[in-house]
This record gives C-alpha cells, sequence and structure tokens, in this order.
C-alpha cells in the first residue's frame, strides 16, 4: 500500500478528523467534570481540624524568627491552645481580643492562623501592623519564614521569584485566598479590599487616625461586613495607658477570660496575681508564688505542670456581644523564657522612675499604666524654693536649653539648666514685648541667643538648643529660624496624644519665606508629643529632693528633679501647674486623654516642655557616662580656692580658673570670664 492511501499516514484526513473528535470530548468531559467539582468544594464545610492542631501537625518554627525552631508545640505555651481554638472556623467566636505582656506567643498564634487559613480555610485576609515599614518587617522576618519552613504552604504560596506568582512583600496570593499584610497608618491599605479574616497585630501602637479618615481598627472592621457571621477578627496588643488604651478597652467589653491553674498543694483553682509573688528584699532569685488559698510555696518548676493542668474561665457574664477576651501576664511565661525571679527583678530595678514601672506593668504584667494627671500643688512648689540667685546656673547644671512660646503681643522664653540624670534647673524667664509682627521682637530674641549665662564654677554657658513653637504666626516662625540657622533654633510643632517611645519625630521640611521671596522646603520642622512631656514633668514636679541628712551622706536627689530659684514669683508657679489631665469621650464614643487648662495663663508649662523637647533633640536622653563626664570637665570641678577668692566668686567679681584639658569644648560653653 502506498504512503498515499496508507491509514496509518501521518497524513491521512480521517486521522485528523478522529483526533480532533475525542479532543472535543475529552475536553467537554473535563469541563463538566472541573465544574462538579467545584460545585462539590463551594458545598464542602469548613475542616474540623483547629488551628492549634493543624499548627501541631505542619508548622515549623525558623531560626530566623525563633529561638526555638523545629517542630510547633502547642504544648510549649498551652494557654494559647484555647486562644487559636476560638479562631478555627467550628468556633462560634467572631471577635477575639487578647490584652497580654510581651513575648508569650500571641504574634506566633496569629502566624498559625495565617497558615491555616493558607492550607485548610482558604479565603481574603488582611493582617495589620502599626506601620506599612513595620508590615514590611512582619512579613519578611515572620511570613515568609512560615511559608518557607512548612512544607503544606509551600506547595501553594509560590515563591516571590516567579514570574506572575501573586507574592509580593505585602501580598500573597494562594488558591481560593489573599493575604494581604499593611499599615494601620495607611488608609489605603486598610479599605484595598474586603476580608474575611482580620488580624490586628499590637493595636495599642496604632495612630489615633489613619490619614485623617478615622480609626483605623474602625476602618479595617469595616472590611469584614460583607462575610458577616462567617468572618473572623483577632485583636491583640500589650496595653499602654488607662484611658486610652484600645486593646483594654476591647478587653473589658469581652467576657474578660483568666487563666486559672490548681495550686499543687492544695488544688484550688486561681489565675496569678503579681501581688502574690514573693522573695525577700534584694534577693529576687529567692521569689515564688504564694497560693492564696493555703499560702503554700510555689515554685518556679511547677510552672510546668501548672499550664498544662490551667483553663481559661471567664470573670464577667458578657455570652451576648459576640467577643471573647483574653488577659495573661508574663507570670505564665513558660519555663526558660521568663522566670519569676527575673520578673522580681525587673520590679526591683523599675523603682528608679515611673517610666521603668509602668515599662514593667505594661510589658511584663500586660496591665494599663494610669497616669497621674492631676496638677501637683503650686503652694508646696513655691514653699521649697531653693536659695540661689535667678540669672544663674547652679552646680549641677551642665548644659542650657530653652523654650519659646509666641503670643500676640509677647514672646516668653524659659531658659532651663540640665545635668545628669535630667535634674533640671530653671535659670530664667524672660519676657520680651511685642509679637510676631514686631521686629524688634525678633531682633531681641536674636540677640537672647548669644547671651551666656553665669555658673557656679566660674564659666559662662550659652544656649545649646532653642525649640520655638510654630503654633501661631508659623511664616514668620519659620523665617526667623532660617536666618538664625540649624544649629541652634528647632522650630516644633505640637500635637495630641502620647508617644512615649518617640515624643519627638523629625525634622519635616516646611517652606519659608526670606527677603520677600518663598523658598521651598526651606525651614526644619520638629513634631512633638506635648502630652508625653507634660507627663514627665508633673512627675518630676512630685519629686522631693534630699534632706539635709540625707545629703550629708552624699545621697543624690532622685532622677529628673526640678529646681527653682527663689527668685521665681508666684504666678510664674501657678503657670507651670496650669493644667490637668482628663479623659474625654470623642463624638465617636472613643475615650481620650487630653490635657486642660485649670487657669487662664499657662507659659511657664508650654516653655518647660519646649526646651524639654530640645534636651531630646540634642541627645541627653541617650548620652553615654563618658559624655556627662566630658561635659563635666569642660564646666569645671570646684577648685580648692582661698576664703577671699571664695567670697570674691560669690560676690560675682572673679571667674573659676579652667581646668587643663585635651578635648574639644562644646558650642554652648561660653567664653570664660567675669561673672554680670
Amino acid at each position: 500500500m502506498s504512503e498515499r492511501t496508507s491509514p496509518i499516514s501521518p497524513r491521512s484526513p480521517q486521522i485528523f478528523a478522529d483526533a480532533d473528535r475525542r479532543s472535543e470530548e475529552l475536553f467537554a468531559f473535563e469541563g463538566v467534570d472541573a465544574l462538579v467539582q467545584a460545585w462539590r468544594d463551594g458545598l464542602t464545610p469548613d475542616p474540623t481540624l483547629t488551628v492549634a492542631e493543624w499548627a501541631d501537625r505542619h508548622r515549623f518554627l525558623s531560626p530566623r524568627a525563633s529561638a526555638e525552631p523545629g517542630r510547633y508545640r502547642t504544648d510549649r505555651t498551652p494557654y494559647m491552645r484555647a486562644i487559636m481554638d476560638a479562631l478555627s472556623p467550628g468556633n462560634a467566636a467572631r471577635r477575639i481580643v487578647f490584652m497580654k505582656a510581651a513575648q508569650v506567643g500571641a504574634t506566633e498564634a496569629g502566624n498559625n492562623w495565617i497558615g491555616y487559613v493558607i492550607h485548610h480555610a482558604p479565603g481574603p485576609m488582611l493582617a495589620v501592623q502599626p506601620t506599612v515599614e513595620l508590615a514590611k518587617r512582619f512579613s519578611r522576618q515572620r511570613i515568609d519564614p512560615l511559608i518557607a519552613e512548612s512544607p503544606v504552604l509551600r506547595e501553594r504560596v509560590k515563591p516571590q521569584r516567579s514570574r506572575d506568582a501573586g507574592n509580593t512583600v505585602l501580598s500573597k496570593e494562594f488558591p481560593a485566598g489573599l493575604l494581604v499584610i499593611t499599615g494601620a497608618n495607611s488608609a489605603v491599605g486598610l479599605r484595598s479590599m474586603p476580608a474575611r479574616y482580620l488580624f490586628l497585630d499590637e493595636v495599642d501602637a496604632y495612630p489615633p487616625s489613619a490619614d485623617e479618615e478615622g480609626d483605623p481598627v474602625a476602618l479595617a472592621e469595616a472590611r469584614t461586613r460583607t462575610f458577616s457571621w462567617r468572618s473572623k477578627v483577632f485583636l491583640t496588643s500589650t496595653p499602654t495607658i488607662h484611658g486610652v488604651s484600645r486593646i483594654e478597652r476591647e478587653f473589658e467589653a469581652s467576657d474578660q477570660r483568666r487563666y486559672f491553674v490548681a495550686c499543687p498543694h492544695c488544688d484550688h483553682r486561681q489565675w496569678l496575681r503579681f501581688e502574690r509573688l514573693r522573695w525577700e528584699k534584694g534577693q529576687p532569685h529567692t521569689a515564688h508564688y504564694s497560693c492564696e488559698a493555703c499560702e503554700g510555696r510555689i515554685e518556679e518548676h511547677h510552672k510546668t505542670a501548672l499550664m498544662m493542668s490551667g483553663e481559661w474561665r471567664p470573670t464577667r457574664d458578657n455570652a451576648h456581644s459576640g467577643t471573647v477576651g483574653y488577659h495573661l501576664s508574663g507570670l505564665y511565661s513558660p519555663v526558660g523564657w521568663l522566670s519569676w525571679a527575673d520578673i522580681a527583678r525587673m520590679w526591683d530595678a523599675a523603682q528608679t522612675s515611673d517610666e521603668a514601672k509602668r515599662s514593667f506593668k505594661n510589658g511584663v504584667l500586660g496591665e494599663t499604666w494610669i497616669e497621674t494627671g492631676e496638677a501637683p500643688d503650686w503652694q508646696r512648689l513655691y514653699e521649697r524654693r531653693e536659695p540661689w540667685r535667678i540669672g544663674t546656673v547652679p552646680s549641677g547644671g551642665l548644659f542650657l536649653t530653652a523654650g519659646a512660646d509666641i503670643q500676640k503681643d509677647r514672646i516668653e522664653v524659659s531658659i532651663w539648666a540640665w545635668g545628669r540624670r535630667l535634674a533640671s534647673w530653671l535659670v530664667d524667664h524672660i519676657v520680651i514685648p511685642g509679637g510676631p509682627d514686631s521686629a524688634e521682637a525678633w531682633a531681641a530674641l536674636t540677640v537672647l541667643l548669644g547671651q551666656t549665662w553665669p555658673h557656679a564654677h566660674g564659666v559662662r554657658l550659652s544656649l545649646s538648643k532653642l525649640a520655638i513653637d510654630t503654633g501661631f504666626e508659623a511664616p514668620a516662625v519659620y523665617a526667623w529660624a532660617r536666618q538664625q540657622g540649624f544649629a541652634q533654633v528647632i522650630p516644633i510643632k505640637g500635637v495630641e496624644g502620647f508617644n512615649r517611645t518617640a515624643p519627638v519625630t523629625g525634622p519635616s521640611f516646611v517652606d519659608a519665606t526670606e527677603g520677600g521671596r518663598k523658598i521651598r522646603r526651606g525651614a526644619r520642622l520638629w513634631t512633638i508629643a506635648v502630652a508625653t512631656f507634660k507627663a514627665e514633668t508633673y512627675r518630676f514636679l512630685r519629686l522631693s529632693k534630699p534632706t539635709d541628712e540625707d545629703a550629708a551622706d552624699g545621697a543624690q536627689g532622685p532622677a529628673g528633679l526640678v529646681h527653682l530659684p527663689q527668685g521665681v514669683d508666684a504666678e510664674w508657679v501657678k503657670q507651670l501647674v496650669a493644667e490637668h489631665l482628663v479623659t474625654v469621650t470623642t463624638k465617636r464614643g472613643f475615650q481620650k486623654l487630653e490635657w486642660q487648662k485649670v487657669r487662664e495663663r499657662n507659659e511657664a508649662l508650654d516653655c518647660r516642655v519646649y526646651a524639654r523637647a530640645a534636651v531630646w533633640i540634642a541627645g541627653a536622653d541617650r548620652w553615654s557616662d563618658e559624655k556627662w563626664r566630658d561635659l563635666e570637665d569642660q564646666v569645671g570641678p570646684q577648685p580648692a580656692d582661698t576664703d577671699d577668692t571664695q567670697s570674691n566668686i560669690e560676690a560675682g567679681r572673679l571667674a573659676r580658673p579652667n581646668p587643663p584639658s585635651t578635648k574639644r569644648q562644646s558650642d554652648w560653653l561660653g567664653p570664660r570670664g567675669k561673672w554680670f
């Protein structure tokens, strides 16, 4: 048979027709099969496997993200099992709130939930960090290792290097679902998509508003409305300040569950309180827990058994809210993480300042800090004035800063001296007649920048920094600040709210005017959280200086002690304590802390806050001991003078000699000459 007529010839028209027919039949069959399979998948209920069970079976911890790499074990943190089970689709809870101490495993529970969603219950998921920058860090340090170390997740999320993989830093696509990671400061990120699952991490660090569009938590939760009862929201955070803490507000609206453990001696169940932790004074290694029922001594080695036998119990009847809340302190931290001896040691160390106590209460106990906002008694401050002449710098002062407040008809300036541990002395308060439209007032303020003040050791100090408020007639302030240069003058803008970790941000660049010509980005502006510095000032004003007997024994005053000279008048002291902190309710029903005036005049307090902000910008909060010693050497020690020489110095007729030093003198040390 010839090739032309052979039935098996590749050129046979019949062969092509048969192949086309079979392809069409196969395509039709597979299309129907795929449609049926998709229909079945849609009817398939969510798996009964819980998030905790999934994590124990499939999760592996990376050395990049965990101090204990390897297979994840819920038994290491057994208190997290119920919380992760509540995140499972089969649980009726829609909103899960977790107010907790730092480093107890909350974020890893959220990561387990993300892995579970990718593997077993796909859908749109939104994870929110405090800022976009932190969201990127969270993605690289937590989510990428989560996917890379868990084989079942690697199969579903393509590597970033793949073309059209749908895997970027802030977006992870997987079959039938999408994970978007964003920051609470980005309104665009919060309203970018509907979400069935919402993970809100460290909500107390969120800004008050996302791009001026409203509360970021409310904006994010609005994304879940289309999923109704099928949605899940997980809010977790270490708390901050009572009255403004988001996580505390959410926890108080829940059923407030506590983790109850059984005493190994009497089997009484109780939740752990810091007040029951006992140790001998000065010996934190003796720390143990005392049972509230039998006073039995519970040791650190009992902790593992305590945690394994524990159970969550609601302490408030709130069954119809749809929100379950959990609270956990660092007392429950597993063996090998944070011991009771460590907690006792941290508490002893925190007694040095209110800031340290606040950090302990927030980060270790998982409780809010109650800010004391009542104004100190002005009369007590007035009566404790110290006998040195206003206009001079006492012995402990090492550098000067000033705060300037612009009023319509005057400029008020306070000059403060600062020493070790942020001790401060009021050096002078000056009122310059004329407002921001007065050339003479600006000229007088310029002269003040070059002025020097006599120090008790004989040197003269000039201003290191002057912070000036831009809240009134900002263009005039920017123009003057630009003329003086960036090194000494700091234009500032106050904002509401507390920011303890970064009370000063910037600089940002703003437009300025010089000689009638607009200069784009010609001035630098710093933003300060005035509420933070006002609260600190009030805490410092409540401190008491050592008694004469203590001083004779060499005792130093507490850190931050404020000293006022004999020459300051009662009106200025009243202005220093002219505000108090109150809790107000916003139009949307949220509570916030706000400083409000109790007297009409408060320039002394404002000037103090600005001068303190200048100290922060100068870096004194972070100076090393070597830096402080360097300043002490430049100011000069108290030399052994004769009686005649000493009396002449006190009378202001002689300057102290400069001790030899090879170190560069600080710019704010004026020429060493005689007193005023």
